[in-house]
């Protein structure tokens, strides 16, 4: 008999979750803790995300000596990735932030920022802050992000300083 998979400690992803603007991370496989800590924490403000994962396309390798044609692993894309972010009424919000064109990594710490957990870090561009506008509900802004080279996954969490 197989080996069973090891069993997941099952989460609700909010109140656990990070997710962090950071301007700068010279290596991306292996961002320091002052890198980290240089950055903005954003989840206490985000409403909404979309995107934010990377796929796999194929590429097909067809042989004449066959019907089947096989395939192997092709290019890798992310997909359309945005941020919704709570709006203030005196516009001191994220638009200060995360201004068009602004260029850093968006890093997600998904079981929270734990040394020795994991995280996702996607190096983007701003491509615009469009307002959210709803007749019945809060003012909202989405940053829209062009993912700019490969995203680095599944990247351990360095420790805190000192620790």
């Amino acid at each position: 008999m197989a080996t069973p998979i090891q069993a997941s400690t099952r989460y609700y992803r909010r109140g656990v979750t990070k997710v962090l603007w950071v301007p700068t991370i010279a290596n991306l496989q292996a961002p320091t803790r002052a890198e980290l800590d240089a950055g903005t924490e954003l989840a206490d403000e985000v409403s909404a995300m979309s995107g934010w994962q990377t796929t796999s396309g194929t590429v097909p390798t067809p042989a004449l000596g066959s019907r089947f044609t096989p395939t192997v692993p092709g290019e890798i894309t992310a997909a359309d990735s945005s941020l919704t972010f709570w709006a203030s009424k005196t516009a001191d919000d994220v638009r200060i932030l995360l201004v068009r064109e602004a260029v850093g990594n968006v890093v997600w710490m998904d079981e929270g920022d734990v040394p020795d957990q994991t995280m996702d870090i996607f190096p983007v561009s701003v491509m615009s802050q469009a307002k959210v506008r709803e007749l019945d509900g809060a003012s909202q802004i989405m940053a829209q992000f062009a993912i700019t080279r490969e995203p680095a996954e599944n990247v351990t969490i360095p420790a805190a300083a000192g620790g």
